[in-house]
């Protein structure tokens, strides 16, 4: 099957609470137009500069997602037009959106991201880290920025206890930073964790958001594994 019977057949399947981000790095811009024209418009890179290169051509109604680590010198670039960034994992990076997001006359839509894996490469937040974010005064003084949820990313390994373990664990965070924190708001409601692999684990333990690329786009090439 092409990109165009992978999204629609996957799609099909899923229960409708839960959002599906095509996962577009390293494809091209014919590549996702194929999604596109299924009428899906929510992608996702891992990249700044190949997020700002296909934003300037693809059409303008994408809703585009920031899925990778967002270093802060890089912010400038895309919270003009980002819908939604995935990967924030520092009070300097939330300041610096924020910053950003003022300067555009903007709201910046944010997941806060949770370390929840074994390997140590991965980054994220421990859950005493996430609530010193949430109490601290600098925090309080983030106008532009809205913080709609968490995200995660599981283990590399064909374990499946080991990932549902790590999936019931981010959705307990999840629960207990939305009635500590944020239970007289609606838009923190995103529990953005699964990928290819382990998508349907997520969707059993509560993902309301699925990052999804090698399911719609085919096998890339390289070590990377963010989808």
């Amino acid at each position: 099957m092409g990109i165009r019977e992978n999204i629609i057949v996957f799609k099909e399947q899923l229960p409708s609470k839960v959002k599906v981000v095509a996962v577009s790095k390293t494809k091209s811009p014919e590549e996702i137009l194929e999604a596109y024209h299924t009428g899906h418009r929510i992608f996702g890179e891992n990249r700044v500069q190949e997020l700002v290169q296909k934003a300037e051509i693809l059409p303008p109604d994408i809703e585009w997602h920031m899925v990778g680590h967002l270093q802060t010198n890089k912010v400038k670039y895309i919270v003009p037009f980002v819908s939604l960034i995935h990967s924030v994992d520092s009070m300097k990076l939330l300041t610096t959106i924020n910053k950003e997001a003022e300067k555009n006359g903007r709201i910046q839509d944010c997941l806060l991201q949770i370390h929840i894996a074994m390997e140590e490469t991965k980054f994220g937040l421990s859950e005493q880290e996430l609530k010193d974010i949430l109490n601290s005064p600098q925090f309080a003084e983030q106008k532009n920025i809205r913080i709609c949820g968490l995200m995660g990313m599981a283990t590399f390994t064909d374990d499946e206890k080991v990932i549902r373990n790590e999936f019931k664990y981010l959705a307990k965070v999840f629960h207990q930073t939305k009635s500590h924190y944020f239970i007289q708001h609606n838009y923190f409601s995103v529990l953005s964790m699964g990928m290819s692999g382990d998508y349907s684990i997520a969707i059993e333990e509560g993902s309301t958001m699925i990052r999804i690329g090698t399911i719609i786009f085919g096998e890339r090439e390289g070590p990377n594994r963010q989808s």
